[in-house]
């Protein structure tokens, strides 16, 4: 009897969303509901394969998994190799509908930060959670689109939609130049008139958000010298003030001038002395000095992190103003070496998630409000975002990002899946 009330219960709890639901869109969610198990399974194979952004074969041979997956679905797949960056190469994936609705891009990579050197590389199940390097980050996100394809191939409307997809295979560090190691994505972003990008759910107290925004992501180098002779005489006429004073000077005054919301610049290695140098892969700083000799270089290294490319432009001038205003003595070089744009919180991002949110609304869900972008990092949907109107986020939620014991939560695959797959539906009907 009690599991009788039990199911009444249910079956009065979810007849007002399926109501809401188009027949193709229950087919939709039925069909997703019922792959679950061929979902999961599809990303245990992927996340046994080291694919360490540097492991080329390894990227290379998740691609391969993923194509006849793509190819099933009517894509045609091809490989950019980016063996001229340094990297592997990425997976675009294009399928030609009718031509009349929104040309939709979906955006997730191949690589982990996982190298084939690290001891975190096995798969792992507990109860709803499933464990492992990559898991959610992105190869969870990788499961959610073909489930999400799969769902609308089962209720046919797959075949109205013009999708393009583009999986990276370096985008835990990317190859350079830039300009290069993104051709492919910056050319599908100006094709397309969304895009949707498969990286974990932001989830907080229980309540799933939207990902509207995402801060940009640029390194800077700070090199100061300075004259350098007996200590006795620093801050002479002379010899001035060394180049440590120097460096100090200028991150203070950063920290304490250069202030916006949403705007931070980290100071991640600083050092100094007669000499100092830093390595080729600028992560090491070596300095040594005797405390009777004014040091003769000085420098820094970190990043930069802002909402919007006019935040951006701002804090770099102002950063460049006080680093040329020397102390006597000394001089001053900083530079900003090309990385990922902001993602702004455009209108059109913000009507992107309302159309979620009608889904939402239909799957008898609870809205999803915008998440805070300082609370996500840099991903390569910032790089189309000038062109498409984008919405981040659309991937499966977890933990443990880029660490031991990286996990997913296995129910979001399928909830991601359904959001993402009724959104491309409705979209396919729009006109352009």
């Amino acid at each position: 009897m009690k599991s009788l009330i039990l199911s009444t219960l249910a079956m009065m709890i979810a007849t007002p969303a399926a109501a809401q639901l188009s027949k193709s869109e229950a087919k939709i969610a039925a069909t997703i509901d019922a792959e679950q198990d061929r979902s999961l399974a599809l990303l245990e194979k992927m996340t046994v394969i080291n694919s360490g952004t540097l492991n080329a074969p390894g990227v290379r041979k998740v691609h391969d998994l993923l194509v006849p997956e793509f190819e099933a679905l009517g894509f045609a797949v091809r490989w950019s190799d980016m063996a001229a960056t340094g990297r592997s190469g990425h997976l675009v994936a294009t399928h030609k509908g009718n031509g009349r609705g929104k040309r939709m891009l979906l955006i997730g990579h191949l690589d982990t930060v996982f190298e084939p050197s690290s001891p975190f590389q096995t798969w792992k199940r507990e109860g709803d959670r499933a464990i492992g390097p990559g898991v959610v980050d992105d190869k969870g996100g990788i499961s959610v689109i073909l489930a999400a394809l799969r769902g609308m191939q089962a209720a046919g409307t797959l075949k109205q939609a013009d999708i393009m997809v583009v999986l990276t295979g370096d985008e835990e560090r990317i190859g350079a130049p830039v300009e290069v190691a993104r051709r492919d994505l910056i050319e599908a972003g100006k094709w397309a008139d969304v895009a949707l990008e498969f990286e974990s759910l932001a989830r907080e107290g229980g309540k799933d958000y939207g990902t509207v925004a995402r801060r940009s992501s640029s390194n800077w180098l700070l090199t100061v010298k300075g004259k350098t002779g007996h200590s006795s005489t620093i801050f002479g006429k002379e010899l001035g003030y060394g180049a440590i004073y120097e460096l100090s000077r200028i991150l203070d005054t950063w920290r304490r001038e250069v202030v916006e919301p949403n705007l931070t610049y980290n100071v991640s290695v600083a050092g100094g002395g007669t000499p100092a140098t830093i390595d080729a892969a600028q992560l090491t700083i070596t300095g040594s000095g005797k405390t009777n000799i004014v040091p003769e270089t000085a420098i820094a290294r970190g990043d930069i992190r802002s909402l919007t490319a006019e935040q951006d432009a701002r804090a770099r001038q102002k950063m460049t103003a006080i680093a040329a205003q020397n102390l006597p003595g000394t001089s001053a070089t900083f530079t900003v070496e090309s990385g990922y744009p902001p993602m702004a919180p455009t209108e059109g991002n913000r009507a992107l998630l309302g159309k979620l949110n009608g889904v939402n609304k239909s799957l008898g869900l609870p809205e999803m409000p915008e998440y805070d972008p300082a609370k996500r990092g840099a991903a390569d949907s910032s790089f189309v975002a000038a062109d498409a109107d984008t919405l981040a986020g659309m991937g499966p939620w977890g933990g443990n990002s880029h660490a031991e014991g990286e996990w997913l939560d296995i129910p979001s695959i399928a909830l991601q899946a359904k959001r993402a797959a009724i959104l491309m539906t409705r979209l396919a009907s729009e006109k352009r």
